[in-house]
């Protein structure tokens, strides 16, 4: 059938505005001698509102929608101003015919379950719908009930990994190392740095935890990197110019992008030659899209996993659960530049408050992401050599944790005489404002903004006198004795009214007492606990 203008024949959502971004690329390429079709892109960031891509759909049309689930359902429940625009494309959806939700198990774990119910119910019945990802999880089963009819499952494989639910390419190397605890950091600089020596030219992925490891870990590699490469740049999931950082690195020759799992799904970055695993991902399926985003097209590259010593058995859990081996990296570095290297990072803390924030946040996010790992017999929090892990990343103190309350600190010192309160932000206007609640503090004992705890604290007797609640054991036993004697009294009327309905139903059998009589007997007793039915 032929489309009009502002009829939309096709849909297709994707978890991350980089994938959707990507895929309206090579859809440009291929609707590039296709006259009549069109296509647009719904997806926030770059500035962009929905009354903008409202508009856009408007003045040039849309046969096929791509778009981040979000921005979707925003447009389609009225969040935008135009409430005419918007009816114009409610009305072009009645012509829908196929539907696309991309990465399907990313769209799940993401939070978006809501958002594609809501835009479901704003699509026709009658439709193709696919979902296309590498993994497969339970909660994609629930939405395949919920939104398909009668499914059909197409699965992909290798011819030499037939029996396996993932693999990787055959071009691609996996390797682990296992580093010390207090030089892992170190090592990782010290590998880096291999990478570029002599002039080289390669392009490298370095997956962190949280967005905390990235904001902390890109700003101090910028630092350290600085005589090997000038092109570092960082992704999170909270970065606001994060488009134009992807893109960028699409581009260049070489460089190193420092990301958490935001870009482990599905983007398409050509010429990687090495993805590096800082930490063990949070679950099974995320270590191989990550592996994933080098050797892609045939080409070849290399994965590398920095594992602790109390980590090791991550390898046969990977092995067993994704059937990857991985094998050891030989020329991995060993590191002995760990205090030196400690000594600089801690004297940029010293100088710069933004930093000292960014390092301690970095490491409460590292720990508390722990705790969520899906292995956790594997990856247990109990096993973390603390303060060797805040020795690597430079920390000047340990914050203050529940995950740290009971635990035993080995391998960190700090300085005690040291003030803490005398370092300050090179951001004159943010220090101004630090110095204004520092006065507060000295004055009060109080940082602004934050809780209080009660100064005073009533001994718990009293707490329970004040509530009403605290009865002596003399009084507890008469009431008790009480409830018991009254609930025997109850009993002995329940028995005493079945025996008198018994002896009213066998009269009424015997015909001694009509149906009739018997109801209005049975209805007039009051304490009648039970329902009979004639």
């Amino acid at each position: 059938m032929s489309l009009k203008k502002h009829d939309v024949g096709a849909i297709i959502i994707s978890p991350t505005r980089e994938l959707a971004s990507q895929i309206s690329e090579v859809l440009s390429l291929f609707l590039k001698n296709i006259d009549h079709l069109t296509h647009q892109l719904f997806m926030g960031g770059l500035g962009r509102s929905s009354d903008l891509d409202l508009k856009n759909f408007i003045d040039e049309g849309s046969n096929i929608v791509i778009a981040t689930p979000g921005r979707l359902e925003d447009i389609l429940i009225g969040k935008s101003i135009n409430h005419l625009h918007r009816s114009t494309l409610l009305a072009g959806l009645k012509q829908l015919e196929v539907l696309v939700l991309d990465e399907a198990d990313r769209l799940l774990s993401l939070g978006f379950y809501n958002a594609i119910n809501t835009i479901l119910n704003f699509l026709p019945k009658q439709r193709r719908t696919g979902l296309f990802s590498a993994t497969q999880t339970k909660d994609v089963e629930k939405l395949i009930r919920a939104g398909l009819r009668n499914p059909v499952l197409v699965s992909v494989k290798g011819k030499e990994n037939e029996n396996c639910n993932l693999s990787t390419p055959e071009s691609l190397k996996n390797f682990y190392t296992i580093c010390k605890p207090s030089h892992k950091f170190t090592s990782l600089v010290q590998f880096l740095k291999s990478q570029f020596s002599g002039g080289k030219k390669n392009k490298i992925l370095v997956f962190f935890a949280t967005c905390g490891c990235v904001e902390y870990f890109s700003l101090i590699l910028q630092r350290l990197l600085r005589k090997e490469t000038q092109q570092i740049f960082s992704i999170h999931r909270q970065k606001a110019k994060r488009d134009k950082i992807f893109n960028a690195f699409k581009k260049s020759e070489t460089g190193i992008l420092i990301c958490t799992d935001v870009m482990a799904r599905g983007v398409d970055i050509p010429n990687v030659s090495w993805v590096i695993q800082y930490d063990p991902p949070s679950n099974a399926e995320a270590f191989v899209h990550r592996c994933g985003r080098t050797a892609r097209s045939g080409n070849i590259g290399n994965a590398l996993l920095l594992l602790l010593p109390m980590e090791d058995t991550y390898r046969d859990f990977i092995a067993l659960n994704q059937k990857v081996e991985l094998q050891k990296l030989a020329s991995f570095p060993e590191s002995d530049e760990c205090p030196e290297l400690t000594a600089e990072l801690r004297a940029w803390q010293k100088n710069d408050r933004s930093i000292f924030d960014k390092a301690n946040r970095a490491f409460v996010s590292y720990i508390q992401a722990y705790t969520k790992h899906e292995c956790k017999w594997v990856l247990r929090l109990k096993d973390l050599p603390f303060g060797e892990i805040a020795t690597s990343m430079g920390l000047l103190k340990l914050p203050k944790m529940p995950e740290l309350k009971k635990a035993k600190i080995d391998g960190f010192s700090n300085d005690t005489s040291f003030d803490f309160n005398n370092i300050k932000y090179k951001d004159k206007q943010k220090e101004s404002s630090r110095q204004r609640k520092l006065e507060v503090y000295r004055e009060t004992g109080h940082w602004p903004g934050m809780k209080q705890k009660p100064t005073t604290s009533k001994p718990w007797s009293d707490k329970q006198d004040a509530k009403g609640r605290r009865l002596d054991r003399k009084r507890k036993k008469e009431i008790k004795i009480t409830h018991q004697d009254q609930n025997d009294s109850k009993d002995d009327e329940d028995l005493e009214d079945l025996e008198n309905d018994i002896k009213i139903l066998k009269k009424m059998k015997k015909g001694k007492v009509s149906v009739i009589g018997a109801n209005l007997n049975l209805l007039a007793s009051s304490n009648l606990k039970c329902q009979i039915r004639f």
